[in-house]
């Protein structure tokens, strides 16, 4: 009020003629409903009046509007002694004096407060007096309300960010907060919320939303999309699900997108390429399907990329070129095929960390690699990478995992010395014994023959004694990708290796030892209380011998809380002498709880016991008798097998296999009969010249195929070692993969994955068989390329099965002198005449079933004339015609390419040409085949040498054949007359 006793009186005759006016006008109270306070007083112009004295018990309304001879700013009840600030806005002929909004914010707030059990605000009506309240700093919690007083000359105040971080707040998630107009900052981080994002907040002008690690459910509102000035979404681990909704995309000014740890589903959408300015993408550990959208290559701002666990099929590397500002890209299990892009080493200078691993990734390490300066962590574990590892891996002092690839060797073999200095290199893994093997293990003694049938670990502890056994200890820390050796028992890492191992020999007449293995876990992280602590969840796989036992293992669920015991036993066996567990972490589960950091697995304390007795107690004496005996019995063993060939020179390849280090799972037959019925017929799905093949079907639902070698099979120990031996020592989508075995009395079995849609029927493999003549660093023949050995996937992928007859190609022969092996029908005629062997063997099968593949016939069930043998001398035939469309499977009438399928049947041609010496390689096929280059098959004439060559081939081989069955068994001289036309009768040297 303005100081003078002559304007004071002034201001009190004013305030009584307008009570006055107003009571006559009205015939009311003077205070009407809220927002209904109306005072219309014509009176003198008084235009230093400031303060308006109410004197009243129930003042429930508020004034809108006075004369604008009244320049009111504040309004005094006496009785309540309150203050309430006004905004004024000018109007033409009156002056507006509104409500200032945060008497309604203050509402809200005491609602908001209420919803989440917050017990820290403390409100009232002059709490943003100094610009915000309740400001709680520490390590992980912050609490403070921000408050903007600027607005009208800084007299009045609006909310402006609200941050409640880790403060163990509980109940739902407000609708309230948007009766906030001016509210752009949400920030509930790590807490215990729960319920849905309310679709009310859209009102606010909001561009941060932060609910990291809550407990939110529900999906994302699709009114979110419609808040222009959001620049932040991070809603990671909480409990959503649902797809991302369209609407997002209009979200043209987000910089940070973050939904890591939630049930999110459906293909990662097309608009997320509208989010140009985007620095910031995490995609971990949800249910998104792949592919990436070819717009993703629009986000040129992205520093950060995170996408891990991607379900779907295999997938084109994404387009990331541009992307200068890169620091971070972890593309880790997404189902990518082909090679690492140059471009990253070209353009994303300042990159820190590269995740590529558990991919399918082909070819070799990108050199531009090397120029990568910032550079710190590089992860590439579990691929099919190939060719040379570059020098400068084992020269950088950095994070490096290269492990489970299919490197052939160093560019220059390092030293032991400086492979320590790349930690991941500890764990370096491939299928021969090479020089970082040898530095690795050097001083490990469990490569040998087994010292200890025991072994009792408490994992991250001290030495302790539980049930009468000591538990060693294990309490050093380890980084990110390390190795380390503990006395003389066991060995861990911390690197990614999974599945694949080469830590023992596999031999078909080793005696696996029974064990009992218990692991023993507890959820110490995490709490079960309503506290932040208990939001987190950890999830992850286990697998022993490369086998996976349990999937998503949540120690918390399985043991019915946290800090409860829970132990899981396992039967298993040590095939050579180490026993491998592999704890593997997908990416699933909290990331941020109670830190930022990995989550995955943990374990208390391993125990592996025998169920057998290791002492044998004898005498002195019965241990020499036992020694002679096992003398004789070894030299009559030594014997035999000299003089059934065994003994002899080894060959280039058996060289070569003596270093392969082999130990895929080992499945016990009562595992096996459990999962085929016992070998019923009615899951029997086929049958090879190894013997039957039957659909199985595992505990965990894991569905494998099983091939078991007959008693009848003119197949053996020989070639059952031989598969093993040749299917691991290389990996590729393109071929069957081999789960492990089962060696029981007379019972030899292989477990391979379950190929859903049978054997080959309109696909083409030609990928695999390219790998194996060129790009795997062991050249393989396989001598035995059929269409029934071609298996197909769920997403008809062809992959090559039936390595019993494989034969290693070494580089320094120009051609393998052998005795012939194969099916009739398929072999090429250097081959079957000669036992001249290459690689271009199979490109002559592999020219079989493409003609098959074509015309829907068998090449030698098919019998046009009686002139003709096969159904390769008809296609001859015709090509000379100018007809070889007449070739073409008739089920397909005119529903056809008719310039793809001469492509195929020129290409037929030109890969059966009787000269192994003009027959294409398989990778000019693949190139043919994927129209790169064109093809012209040779014309031949039905009388020349080389066709009367090819023809005697068949014919002797069909001789020889015939004569082989009549030699057997009465019930192969069954098959004698027909053996020529069989396509699945297979020779075997």
């Amino acid at each position: 009020m303005k100081k003078g006793s002559h304007a004071g009186t002034l201001q009190w005759i004013v305030i009584l003629i307008c009570f006055v006016i107003l009571f006559i006008s009205t015939g009311r109270q003077p205070f009407l409903r809220e927002k209904e306070f109306h005072i219309d007083c014509s009176v003198p112009s008084f235009n230093n009046l400031e303060v308006l004295v109410l004197m009243s018990e129930s003042t429930t309304g508020s004034p809108t509007s006075l004369s604008n001879d009244v320049n009111l700013i504040f309004l005094h009840n006496i009785v309540n002694k309150e203050f309430h600030f006004y905004q004024a806005q000018a109007q033409p002929t009156t002056q507006n004096l509104r409500p200032n909004p945060y008497k309604n914010s203050v509402k809200a707030l005491e609602q908001i407060s209420a919803k989440l059990n917050n017990k820290y605000w403390n409100i009232s009506t002059t709490s943003c007096s100094n610009g915000g309240f309740n400001t709680t700093f520490g390590p992980r919690v912050l609490s403070i309300v921000i408050c903007n007083c600027s607005f009208n000359n800084s007299i009045v105040c609006h909310v402006t960010n609200v941050r409640l971080k880790g403060l163990n707040l509980t109940g739902v998630l407000p609708d309230e907060f948007g009766d906030l107009p001016y509210l752009t900052e949400i920030d509930f981080s790590r807490n215990y919320v729960n319920g849905s994002i309310p679709a009310s907040w859209a009102r606010c002008p909001l561009n941060t939303i932060s609910l990291l690690a809550n407990r939110i459910s529900g999906s994302i509102p699709a009114a979110i999309g419609s808040i222009k000035t959001l620049e932040e979404l991070v809603l990671e681990d909480n409990q959503l699900g649902g797809t991302l909704p369209p609407e997002l995309g209009n979200l043209g000014r987000l910089r940070r997108f973050r939904i890591d740890g939630n049930s999110i589903s459906g293909k990662i959408p097309n608009f997320i390429g509208n989010w140009t300015k985007l620095e910031s993408l995490d995609m971990q550990g949800t249910s998104l399907e792949g592919p990436f959208p070819s717009t993703i290559s629009l986000l040129k701002n992205l520093t950060e990329l995170r996408v891990t666990d991607l379900n779907g099929s295999n997938m084109s590397f994404p387009n990331l070129r541009g992307m200068k500002f890169m620091h971070e890209l972890i593309l880790r299990n997404c189902m990518i095929i082909g090679q690492i892009p140059n471009y990253i080493g070209e353009e994303m200078t300042n990159i820190k960390k590269i995740d590529l691993s558990f991919n399918r990734l082909t070819g070799e390490i990108p050199t531009q690699f090397q120029g990568l300066s910032s550079l710190q962590y590089l992860y590439l574990t579990n691929n099919s990478l190939t060719g040379l590892v570059p020098p400068w891996i084992m020269v950088r002092n950095k994070i490096i995992d290269i492990s489970y690839n299919n490197f052939t060797v160093y560019a220059t073999q390092p030293s032991c010395e400086n492979q320590h200095l790349v930690k991941a290199i500890s764990n370096y893994s491939s299928t021969w014994n090479n020089l970082i093997n040898w530095c690795l293990k050097k001083d490990l003694p469990c490569t040998s023959t087994p010292k200890y049938h025991s072994l009792f670990i408490n994992c991250g502890g001290q030495l302790l004694e539980f049930n009468g056994e000591k538990y060693e200890v294990d309490s050093e820390q380890m980084g990110p990708s390390d190795f380390r050796q503990y006395g003389e028992r066991w060995a861990c890492s911390t690197t990614g290796d999974y599945l694949y191992n080469d830590k023992a020999k596999f031999t078909a007449q080793a005696n696996p030892l029974l064990n009992m293995m218990k692991l023993h876990f507890a959820e110490i992280m995490y709490t079960e209380d309503q506290t932040f602590n208990s939001v987190g969840e950890r999830r992850f796989d286990i697998s022993i011998h490369g086998e996976i036992r349990l999937k998503d293992f949540n120690i918390a669920k399985e043991a019915n809380g946290t800090g409860k015991s829970i132990i899981r036993e396992f039967d298993v066996f040590v095939n050579g002498s180490t026993l491998e567990i592999h704890l593997y972490w997908s990416g699933k589960g909290t990331t941020f709880v109670p830190e930022r950091g990995v989550y995955g697995p943990l374990i208390s304390a391993i125990g592996v016991t025998p169920n057998f007795d290791p002492d044998t107690g004898l005498s002195v004496g019965a241990v020499f008798g036992i020694i002679a005996a096992g003398c004789m019995v070894i030299v009559l063993m030594l014997v035999f097998l000299w003089m059934k060939g065994y003994l002899r020179g080894k060959g280039p390849e058996d060289k070569e296999l003596s270093y392969l280090k082999l130990q895929k799972g080992y499945f016990s037959l009562k595992r096996i009969k459990a999962a085929t019925g016992n070998f019923d017929n009615a899951n029997k799905i086929g049958e090879g010249g190894f013997g039957p093949v039957y659909k199985g079907v595992l505990s965990d639902g894991t569905v494998i195929a099983v091939k078991q070698l007959s008693s009848t099979s003119k197949q053996g120990n020989r070639e059952f070692i031989n598969e093993i031996g040749m299917i691991s020592a290389v990996q590729h989508p393109n071929l069957v993969k081999l789960y492990g075995c089962c060696v029981e009395g007379n019972q030899l079995l292989l477990i391979y994955e379950y190929m859903e849609n049978n054997s080959l029927a309109r696909a083409l493999f030609a990928r695999g068989l390219a790998y194996m003549h060129e790009e795997s660093r062991l050249k393989i023949v396989h001598r035995d390329i059929k269409a029934t050995n071609v298996l197909l996937d769920r997403d008809l992928n062809a992959k090559i099965s039936d390595f019993g007859l494989a034969k290693l190609d070494e580089e320094e022969n120009t051609h393998i002198s052998t005795r012939v092996a194969g099916t009739v029908g398929y072999m090429a005629p250097e081959y079957a005449m000669r036992g001249y062997l290459t690689d271009k063997a199979d490109v002559y099968s592999f020219g079989v079933v493409l003609l098959e593949i074509v015309s829907g016939k068998s090449n030698t069930s098919f019998l046009p004339q009686e002139d003709f043998i096969q159904l390769l001398d008809w296609a001859y035939l015709l090509q000379g015609q100018g007809n070889l469309l007449k070739l073409v499977d008739p089920v397909l009438e005119s529903n056809y390419s008719e310039e793809e399928a001469l492509r195929m049947l020129n290409l037929a041609l030109l890969c059966t040409n009787p000269s192994p010496s003009l027959r294409p390689t398989m990778s000019s096929v693949v190139s043919i085949l994927e129209g790169k280059m064109p093809v012209q098959a040779p014309r031949m004439k039905p009388s020349s040498p080389n066709e009367r060559m090819r023809f005697k081939a068949f014919e002797k081989l069909s001789r020889d054949s015939q004569s082989n069955a009549s030699s057997t068994s009465q019930e192969s001289q069954v098959q004698k007359s027909t053996l020529t036309l069989d396509s699945s009768t297979s020779l075997h040297d």
